[in-house]
């Protein structure tokens, strides 16, 4: 327990202060790849793998890990790169945790842990092949990097199914927010889309902003308008790791200012329950939600809303 909050201190001490780390890695030629640190639970030589029968055409297999099935995707055939070509008992595997599942990438090699700060990681540029796999890019010794949406792949390889039935709908709550704004920010396509299937049905309108920064100057522009905030917008739900600027310092962001501190935020992220707990603490959301789980961000959404209209409890 004691390595487990330890890690957990560590890691919050870049909460707040708009940083994180990068893993980087190669796919098998000279582009270097990341994903952020907060995700991976170990590195390691590539394990005996169990063939499966009918798996998706990037799953190399599945092996057993402390007790887990974990399945093990080749990244680089997952991209749309083709197939990695290497002997299995030379390749490297990252063992990462997202939206409350674990998994593995084959990976061409692992090269070195990086901290950098937010405002230094970009958005990818428009236009068609890999990028459409990229959520940011950055540069580390004069070498851009891409950093893989992830959450992309995962959602090809096991769709999610986001509709829901009407009973997880709250008529009475509804009726009384129906065309207010809702606000939500995030980096990846992918998980914007799974929001909009579970929030379309509640009647609001749905904005969207593509990191913390869109999201920050948006806000600011509304109070320069004169625009009742807090009155207009139910609640902002944000992704945590963006580029440009991150959830938790956006959040820090909107407390500090006398106008927006009272806005209900949603810290919504595949990073692990321990993590999030601290992290939801230290920069003041109202709640977390793991990605991706639509009856549980709806069952979220609709309490908070409750909460903030000033209405009871929904009866169970």
């Amino acid at each position: 327990m004691s390595g487990v909050l330890s890690s957990v201190d560590a890691r919050t001490k870049l909460v707040g202060q708009n940083r994180l780390e990068l893993l980087l890695f190669h796919l098998g030629g000279s582009q270097h790849f990341a994903i952020n640190v907060f995700k991976v639970q170990e590195v390691m030589r590539m394990p005996r793998l169990t063939r499966i029968p009918d798996r998706h055409p990037v799953v190399r297999g599945v092996t057993h890990l402390r007790g887990q099935t974990v399945p093990v995707v080749d990244l680089r055939h997952a991209i749309q790169m083709g197939p990695l070509k290497l002997n299995e008992e030379d390749a490297t595997i990252i063992v990462t945790e997202y939206n409350m599942t674990v998994q593995a990438f084959l990976v061409g090699g692992v090269d070195r842990i990086v901290n950098m700060n937010w405002s230094e990681i970009l958005p990818p540029p428009g236009g068609a092949g890999r990028q459409h796999y990229l959520t940011a890019i950055t540069r580390i010794d004069d070498r851009i990097v891409e950093i893989i949406d992830v959450e992309k792949v995962l959602a090809e390889i096991a769709p999610y199914n986001s509709i829901l039935s009407a009973d997880a709908y709250d008529t009475e709550l509804l009726e009384k927010v129906r065309g207010k704004d809702i606000l939500i920010v995030d980096d990846s396509h992918v998980a914007i889309q799974q929001m909009r299937q579970v929030l379309e049905p509640m009647g609001l309108n749905i904005i969207e902003a593509h990191n913390g920064l869109e999201a920050y100057q948006l806000l600011m522009h509304w109070k320069e308008e004169g625009r009742d905030v807090n009155s207009n917008l139910v609640m902002i739900i944000t992704d945590a790791e963006m580029p440009e600027m991150d959830g938790y310092m956006l959040t820090t962001e909107i407390r500090r200012d006398s106008e927006l501190k009272e806005t209900f935020i949603i810290l919504h992220t595949s990073l692990s329950g321990n993590f999030n707990k601290a992290m939801v603490e230290k920069v003041g959301c109202n709640g977390f939600l793991s990605k991706f789980a639509p009856e549980a961000m709806a069952k979220e959404v609709q309490r908070l809303m409750r909460e903030k209209m000033k209405m009871p409890p929904r009866p169970e």
